[in-house]
């Protein structure tokens, strides 16, 4: 797998240098519209075929998929982040464990778990695609699967850079700004991380900027950082942290969500 994203990579090299030699732009254009076209009727069809199974099958009022977004260029250390996607598929369907949980759901049951498969980010990229387009692909494949009801896409990255594309898309979708828990150890509010406003660690900074949060709950942060990023939590007054034992973190939770 690290050689086929070197190969991508060195592709993309290519695909730049001749760009900046004798290489319409037109062309090069071109030729990124159809892959960007391409990749999101992949995921508007796969989500299609889901949909239409569970609406034959009938009875489900929701239906986690699960929609890959293999990205990892946008983390400031490793990038295996990007090959995340089929490591999580292979442990949910591993032989040491069964399809049967907690509750006396079937995994196997398409009314409970249906998968759309992977947005082709290495593809995207390797013609030249820029961020900006990027995430913009990546919210609207967030929105296809949203458009197959009763299908609620369950997103599998992927460095964290991935959950502004996906948080805008159900604020959008929805039509107005959602209440987040965020699980991490960092809050991943940097305004321009090493001068990448896509990084992995300014995430909810362009979440919060958006205005696609109405509230924004961070626990199990490992050190304070809103004396570091003050700006963000007063200028969007929705901004909590919390780093707490498990009993006062479910305390806690169970009083903001009610």
């Amino acid at each position: 797998m690290w050689k086929s994203g070197k190969r991508g990579i060195h592709y993309l090299h290519k695909l730049n240098a001749a760009a900046s030699t004798n290489v319409p732009a037109s062309l090069i254009e071109n030729g990124q519209k159809r892959v960007i076209d391409a990749s999101l009727t992949l995921i508007r069809e796969r989500a299609k075929l889901k949909g239409e199974l569970v609406r034959a099958l009938g009875g489900a009022v929701a239906s986690t998929s699960l929609l890959g977004v293999p990205l990892g260029h946008n983390s400031s250390f490793l990038q295996g982040p990007a090959f995340a996607p089929p490591r999580i598929r292979e442990a949910i369907w591993c032989g040491s464990t069964n399809s049967t949980t907690e509750v006396g759901k079937e995994l196997n049951d398409p009314r409970v778990l249906t998968d759309v498969g992977d947005v082709p980010v290495q593809e995207i990229r390797d013609c030249g695609v820029d961020d900006d387009r990027l995430m913009a692909i990546i919210s609207d494949s967030v929105k296809l699967v949203m458009d197959e009801d009763p299908l609620r896409p369950l997103v599998l990255g992927g460095d964290h850079s991935i959950s502004f594309p996906v948080v805008r898309a159900v604020s959008e979708k929805l039509g107005g700004p959602v209440d987040i828990l965020h699980l991490d150890a960092h809050p991943d509010i940097y305004h321009c991380f090493e001068g990448n406003k896509y990084s992995h660690a300014s995430s909810f900074a362009r979440i919060m900027e958006g205005g696609y949060a109405r509230r924004l709950l961070q626990v199990m942060l490992h050190s304070d950082f809103t004396s570091v990023h003050s700006h963000v939590a007063v200028e969007y007054c929705c901004f909590y942290e919390y780093d707490l034992p498990p009993l006062l973190l479910q305390f806690y939770l169970t009083q903001w969500i009610v």
